[in-house]
């Protein structure tokens, strides 16, 4: 077990040393059925027009797909 380690004190230190952090997320597991159904419950109060809103605002603003913003 030392081994693993040491390896991952040297993976870290090389990280570090290329300015790298390592970041861990912990996130829902969506292959669980109480995600799952809880996921299902938000989306059915979801207001729509308020999305399609919101998603006419992103592609405005998004610097990728959108021709108007060609620089």
């Amino acid at each position: 077990m030392a081994a693993v380690a040491e390896r991952m004190r040297d993976m870290r230190r090389r990280r570090r040393e290329q300015n790298l952090r390592e970041v861990r997320l912990l996130v829902p597991d969506a292959r669980s059925p109480a995600v799952r159904a809880r996921i299902v419950r938000q989306v059915a109060r979801l207001d729509l027009a308020a999305e399609d809103d919101a998603l006419r605002w992103i592609e405005s603003v998004s610097e990728f797909d959108n021709p108007a913003r060609d620089d």
